[in-house]
């Protein structure tokens, strides 16, 4: 049993993919151009520290703007951001790059680095009767050299402006494979399409596997495979010549971020048992991403620990992570905002409102970026069990 369907965080931002998109065909005024500005750099002294962000479904060009200014002000020098197929190549080989376009120039001259997950199958690479609002991950075998030739279209296009390109997400849950028995050989093969042609058409695209999803889910589960034996699996079905990270996502729950990693727990220092599966498979010279991780502080969620103890935590995770993770390229936290509240848990991720209010945790890691506090004078225990 997956302790909890964290994925389904995700429900209320497919439903608005599908909302998104009816909103598109509507024939609308062209929208206000806002210049990009100066040229902006990062200062921070936490080079690990990276957001996720989430503008693709921003309408208004201006918070995208303002949502990058956001990042970099907090001290973060990477952003993780969704490129969806279907947005960008929404009939057989047109491309329509302008939203990406968009994003992307606004993050370089925020003089932020970008890590783009790519995912979501547009209607053409599905099968009819996958034409759902519940499939939209539904990628069939056929379709996995159409998903390679978007993936190498975008590491040519964004050259120099795309640090790593991210080939799916969570494909170890079946919510995001479709619906599906989840399938580590299927998934080394579309690994081995994608990465072929990303290196033909960018051979300094950094291409990462997994962003596997932290689970309990036992073989055989109707609702995925824990992170764990999907890694093995991968690795057993060739997995390991394709890819040059390892992305993972690995979340605190109420566990401090100093707790020890167990097969049957999920909490922050489980990235160590993935670490130790790609050192058993000889894989140990490749560096991982963190592309998700972070603590939740709603009031009635059971995963979730109080406010302070979100930030401390958070804080005491960046320390942890550069004293001891020296594979690790990037710590990047779910998320900075979304573009609408959701108004459940899930707002509880965020560090900034979607009316831009910022959280009491946005300015501790904006301190603790420039180094005016320290994770020790942070710290707070433990929450008590119910």
């Amino acid at each position: 049993m997956s302790f909890p369907n964290l994925h389904r965080k995700r429900l209320p931002i497919y439903i608005a993919l599908l909302t998104l998109a009816i909103a598109l065909a509507v024939p609308r005024p062209a929208p206000d151009h806002v210049p990009l500005g100066a040229q902006q750099r990062v200062e921070t002294t936490v080079p690990l520290l990276c957001l996720h962000t989430l503008l693709e479904n921003e309408v208004q060009e201006a918070k995208i703007k303002r949502s990058l200014i956001l990042a970099r002000e907090l001290g973060a020098t990477t952003i993780v951001q969704f490129f969806p197929w279907a947005y960008h190549e929404p009939s057989k080989g047109r491309f329509n790059w302008e939203r990406a376009d968009r994003i992307l120039a606004h993050a370089n001259r925020q003089g932020l680095q970008v890590i783009a997950r790519l995912g979501l199958v547009p209607a053409w690479a599905r099968p009819s009767s996958a034409e759902t609002t519940s499939t939209l991950n539904y990628l069939p075998a056929d379709s996995f050299e159409h998903f390679a030739r978007y993936a190498a279209a975008f590491a040519q296009r964004y050259a120099g402006a795309v640090k790593a390109l991210i080939i799916w997400n969570e494909p170890n849950l079946s919510f995001e494979w479709g619906y599906r028995q989840v399938d580590p050989a299927a998934y080394a093969r579309l690994l081995r399409a994608s990465y072929a042609q990303i290196k033909a058409a960018n051979p300094d695209m950094l291409v990462l596997a997994g962003a596997l999803a932290p689970t309990l889910e036992k073989e055989g589960s109707a609702a995925g495979l824990n992170e764990l034996d999907y890694l093995d699996a991968m690795y057993r079905h060739g997995a390991g010549d394709v890819f040059d990270a390892l992305a993972i996502h690995t979340y605190g729950f109420r566990d401090p971020p100093a707790a020890e990693p167990d097969r049957e727990r999920l909490n922050f220092r489980r990235a160590e048992l993935l670490r130790e599966i790609m050192i058993a498979h000889d894989d140990g010279d490749k560096p991982a991403f963190i592309t998700e991780f972070g603590w939740n502080d709603h009031p009635r969620w059971t995963g979730a620990v109080r406010p302070s103890q979100r930030s401390a935590y958070t804080i005491q995770a960046y320390d942890y992570a550069q004293s001891n993770w020296d594979w690790l390229e990037s710590l990047c936290l779910w998320a900075l905002r979304y573009p609408a509240d959701l108004l459940s848990y899930p707002d509880n991720f965020t560090l900034v409102s979607a009316d831009f209010r910022k959280k009491p945790i946005y300015f501790a890691l904006q301190d603790f970026s420039r180094q005016r506090a320290k994770s020790e004078a942070l710290w707070l225990p433990p929450p008590q069990e119910a």
